[in-house]
């Protein structure tokens, strides 16, 4: 194949580790820009050089549009300039698509092209792809890289990660708190615990991930909207509701405005036709799910985890999880927590009935405390938020 007689050198040089990994973690900044919009696909960027000069970016800007690769391209061929792909080196956050899904194969248009060597970041689990993207261009002559930037790719693309290999959503527990670990007052009022540069962090997350998820409580307490209300063009995310007997009250702001956001109530065989049928009527989308009993013998309750498979067969790929503290600990009882947002706020208000993030009947030993690795504390506003992982998530590194 012509491709071959270009050389990988650049400028009589071959490109050095550290060229390498400045280019890679551009793209990765580009791939950035996909948050909130390509899920359940995987963030990506591509940037392509030729003689030291960066000549094209591109990212997968949305769900079902072009790839990163051919956005790079196509980026080249409509800048108006005399430039060209072939000889170049393209650098791809992801190891490129070898099959026909929602678009063609970008290694055929890297080939076609006449790109010269490729550098991946990480190489694709999907099992269509899987090091086969890399294996057809090593065979039509190009050189390619692997690993660049690997581990920190594998932490942007956390989220496809998980859902990728085990079809079940990536779960992110945000709680908000005042100094004495309280989410509201004793008589409920929770607006606002926490500032309003949290509020905006908030917001940037639900636009984030797929799904918001709060528990039938968090409905009759606070009747939210769940939406996301201070970021211009973001997407929707789905609403999700624990619910086992499908109780939620039909004038409620999500039942009422389920036509125009996708809104998912989780309930079991307890629910009433009567009431299912209601609900449908407005536009929500009920799911069965298997039943466990709470053991308070407060009565039953959503299976979590048989709920969990059944948004990742919708294409659910993340959560953002919102629920009060009965919910919040049946997550984490149940090693369903990937990841932890905690909003710490600079106050106090006391109260033996107030109440706090996590609840449930809790672990009877300090030994056996859910604990988090990889924590990071950050300062947003007055607020203080610290971020990690459960010690049982195996996907954050």
């Amino acid at each position: 194949m012509w491709v071959k007689h270009f050389s990988p050198f650049v400028q009589g040089k071959k490109m050095d580790r550290s060229s390498d990994e400045i280019y890679m973690r551009r793209a990765m900044a580009l791939a950035e820009k996909g948050k909130g919009f390509v899920n359940p696909n995987p963030l990506v960027g591509a940037v392509i050089v030729k003689n030291d000069e960066v000549i094209a970016e591109g990212w997968h800007e949305y769900f079902g549009g072009s790839h990163a690769e051919r956005n790079a391209i196509k980026n080249i061929e409509n800048s108006g300039k005399d430039w060209t792909v072939a000889g170049s080196t393209m650098y791809v956050t992801l190891e490129p698509c070898c099959h026909h899904g929602k678009t063609p194969p970008c290694t055929e248009a890297i080939i076609e092209k006449g790109v010269a060597r490729v550098v991946v970041g990480l190489t694709d689990p999907n099992p269509k792809v899987a090091g086969k993207g890399i294996e057809q261009l090593r065979k039509a002559g190009l050189e390619v890289v692997t690993g660049v930037c690997q581990e920190e790719i594998k932490q942007q693309n956390r989220v496809f990660l998980k859902y990728i290999t085990t079809q079940r959503p990536w779960v992110v527990m945000k709680t908000a708190m005042t100094l004495d670990g309280k989410i509201a007052t004793g008589n409920g009022d929770s607006k606002w615990v926490s500032g309003e540069k949290s509020r905006y962090r908030v917001q940037a997350m639900r636009a984030e991930y797929m799904g918001v998820m709060v528990g039938i409580g968090t409905v009759r307490q606070d009747n939210p909207m769940l939406n996301v209300r201070m970021i211009e063009g973001a997407r929707q995310p789905i609403r999700i509701i624990a619910d086992s007997r499908a109780s939620i009250p039909p004038d409620s702001q999500v039942c009422q405005t389920a036509a125009k956001q996708a809104t998912f109530i989780a309930h079991t065989d307890m629910a009433e036709a009567e009431q299912l049928e209601s609900l449908h009527k407005l536009g929500v989308e009920t799911i069965l799910c298997e039943q466990i009993w709470k053991k308070e013998g407060k009565g039953e309750q959503v299976n979590l985890n048989d709920l969990m498979l059944k948004l990742g067969v919708r294409g659910i790929d993340s959560i953002l999880l919102e629920g009060g503290g009965e919910l919040n600990f049946s997550f984490l009882e149940q090693h369903l927590v990937d990841e932890v947002v905690a909003f710490i706020a600079p106050k106090y208000i006391g109260g033996r009935d107030a109440k706090t993030p996590v609840e449930g009947c809790g672990w009877e030993r300090m030994a056996d405390a859910m604990t988090l690795k990889d924590v990071s504390v950050e300062r947003i506003g007055e607020d203080i938020v610290v971020h990690g992982y459960p010690h049982l998530s195996g996907y954050c590194n």
